[in-house]
């Protein structure tokens, strides 16, 4: 599965140690949408705007993926979303949070 990262998931030793792998993709972007903090943390998500998010394009195992539904918690879901990278729009997923708010995560 194609995972679209955005925010503490870019750091490389936090990915190798939730995943045990070297953190390796392609940059992406991902338009209508803008990263913010999720209310009640410092902790980012996204929510629907005018504007376009940076990030990365990876490839994610099922095994993978369990690990990272632990770190990211209750609050986050993988939503399905379409990202541009290298020219095309690819189908991805992203971990989106329950509650957005306007203050943009730095």
């Amino acid at each position: 599965m194609w995972l679209f990262l955005y925010g503490t998931l870019l750091a490389a030793d936090r990915w190798r140690a939730l995943t045990g792998r070297e953190l390796v993709g392609a940059p992406a972007a991902l338009a209508g949408w803008r990263r913010v903090c999720l209310r009640g943390t410092l902790y980012p998500t996204l929510a629907r705007d005018r504007g376009r998010v940076s990030g990365l394009l990876v490839r994610a195992d099922p095994g993978m993926l369990r690990r990272l539904a632990v770190y990211e918690g209750a609050r986050y879901r993988l939503r399905r979303v379409g990202v541009r990278c290298r020219g095309r729009t690819v189908a991805a997923h992203a971990w989106i949070g329950d509650a957005p708010t306007r203050r943009q995560w730095p």
